[in-house]
């Protein structure tokens, strides 16, 4: 029939247009992508592993060290210790000379959570007959979306949270395609990943609340034994305790000798030293994560923002009409199950209850907004702490077409998201590290050594890891200035440039167009410029009638300005 046939060419169109805007994941990630997030995508994994597997020069945030370990060491050991161990092997075996540098540095963490990336796009076919949704019409909403683009391909512990909460909804999603009930299982998988998510953030939790909910109540409905029921909860928890004892261990080990290296020396040691060792101090890290979290004080310190930032805001920068549409439909529900339960109380007919299993759009929006509820009980509230809600948002908005109409929208939303977030936002700073790092280490540098200075100002924190510094080299200093004073930065710069402490010192000043004119009151001069195109720092940002002058681009620009010796 003709309208069979259109279908079939819609579903084609379909499973090609996700074919497209899979590649161009992957292709993005290759190229590398240049916009810069937030440090805590290099701070959070690849950083610390270079400093440990590569022996680089890094910096260590405070929730690594072993006076305040706040972070997991198995999830980030697991994706860039993996990446950097095999690079490392690879130059150790002489399959290529130069494995370890500024891009690979970069990109190979990257590329292994772009392939990890897939497994939500697995989930989104799983999941979607199964909330009367069209599996490639939610696939290529999902694949579309600049979030899945970008913050998925990049190494946050959110995106790892994000994965782990769409497994969590595979497993408990037990209803088969006609609209059944599959009797629950899977409580040993359940159990590890419950327990691996609250490792890696322990506001897995609020993310897990619902499936775990979900699943109980499958065995409300399958009318099970009790001692089926009571088999299925030890199962669970047996796994999540030994998931549980295997992060603590690996912790311990790992902040009470303070780095790989030294647990490599642990081999040396008996096993009653270890043991003793062990005793002496375990490493719960989530529990430290929780005490400094809660703590008012602390989320001060990272920034304090309205209650109903996450609703109102962040739920909007990152799903734009997408959101607009949950909470439309959240209040349009709300208002129905208050009309009701007042029909009901008047009537005195008892409860209406909520149909979990029998209503399926109630459902995804619970799996949407309970979490969204409990994460904005906090006063520290960023967009990336919503990610992992993609999820349900994209089925509930595939299901019954309530995208459809809005499929313009949605598609400049996302390309401006991407080129916000995927090359403009800080956009500057990773290639300036990858010029630099080819700079340092170029053959004239390698035959006669130069001492190179670093001062980075206005910027988000520079990874040194992208610089490529073995720790025993010496000649190369890099001082970050965050967002100095005017009076501070050009103190600085004048004493480096007064000051050169050798022959052959170089002094790179590293700023965004914005700040530029900052730089010429200090009194120095340059005797090199390089801009790094583009660059947009929120932090600085640019005057509107610069962005229409004749010099734009230094407006939306990053320099690396090399201070004259010889002024």
């Amino acid at each position: 029939p003709p309208g069979g046939a259109g279908a079939a060419g819609a579903a084609m169109g379909a499973r090609g247009l996700w074919a497209l805007l899979a590649a161009l994941r992957a292709g993005w990630c290759l190229l590398p992508q240049a916009g810069y997030l937030h440090p805590d995508e290099f701070f959070q994994s690849p950083e610390v592993m270079a400093g440990d597997i590569l022996n680089l020069q890094v910096y260590y945030p405070w929730e690594f060290l072993s006076s305040s370990p706040c972070r997991t060491v198995v999830f980030p050991l697991m994706t860039s210790g993996v990446t950097y161990w095999v690079i490392k092997s690879l130059q150790q075996l002489d399959v290529c000379s130069s494995c370890i540098n500024s891009y690979t540095l970069l990109v190979s963490p990257r590329l292994l959570f772009t392939v990890f990336s897939f497994m939500l796009d697995y989930s989104v076919y799983r999941l979607a007959p199964l909330w009367e949704a069209d599996p490639w019409k939610a696939l290529v909403l999902l694949a579309g979306s600049y979030v899945t683009l970008v913050f998925y391909t990049r190494t946050f512990t959110n995106t790892l949270e994000g994965l782990l909460f769409a497994l969590l909804m595979v497993l408990v999603s037990s209803r088969k395609s006609d609209g059944s009930l599959r009797e629950p299982t899977s409580s040993p998988l359940i159990g590890i990943i419950t327990t691996a998510g609250f490792f890696n953030r322990p506001t897995f939790l609020a993310f897990a609340l619902m499936p775990l909910l979900y699943w109980a109540g499958l065995f409300v409905d399958s009318q099970k034994s009790i001692k089926s029921v009571i088999n299925h909860l030890l199962k669970l928890v047996l796994c999540a305790c030994f998931t549980a004892v295997v992060f603590i261990t690996a912790d311990t080990f790992y902040y009470t000798s303070m780095g790989l290296d030294n647990l490599y020396s642990i081999k040396k040691t008996s096993l009653l030293d270890v043991i003793g060792q062990l005793n002496e101090k375990i490493i719960v890290t989530p529990f430290n994560f929780l005490s400094y979290n809660l703590n008012p004080h602390n989320l001060a310190l990272h920034g304090s923002h309205p209650r109903v930032t996450h609703v109102t805001v962040n739920g909007i920068m990152l799903f734009g009409i997408l959101h607009i549409l949950a909470v439309g439909a959240g209040f349009k529900l709300l208002k129905k199950y208050i009309y009701q339960l007042l029909r009901v109380k008047a009537h005195d007919h008892g409860s209406p209850g909520l149909l979990v299993h029998s209503e399926r759009s109630p459902t995804l929006l619970l799996f949407y907004f309970v979490p969204l509820a409990f994460l904005s009980l906090f006063s520290h509230q960023e967009p990336r702490f919503l990610i992992p809600l993609i999820l349900p948002l994209v089925l509930f908005s595939t299901s019954r077409n309530r995208a459809v109409k809005w499929k313009h929208i949605i598609v400049v939303f996302n390309v401006l998201g991407a080129l916000l977030f995927g090359c403009l936002h800080q956009g500057g700073l990773i290639p300036c590290l990858l010029h630099l790092e080819q700079l340092m280490h170029s053959p004239e540098s390698s035959t006669h050594p130069r001492h190179y200075t670093l001062l980075f100002a206005h910027t988000y924190m520079p990874p040194r890891s992208l610089l490529n510094i073995r720790k025993r080299d010496t000649h190369i200093e890099v001082i970050d200035m965050a967002g100095s004073e005017e009076e501070t930065l050009c103190q600085t710069v004048r004493q480096r440039a007064n000051h050169f402490t050798c022959d052959d010192c170089h002094v790179f000043v590293i700023i965004p167009g914005t700040v530029r004119a900052t730089i010429t009151k200090c009194g120095v001069s340059f005797k090199n410029e390089t801009l790094i195109f583009p660059h947009l720092s929120m932090e600085d940002p640019p005057q509107i009638p610069f962005l229409f002058s004749a010099n734009w681009r230094s407006q939306l620009g990053l320099y690396i300005l090399q201070l004259d010796r010889e002024q």
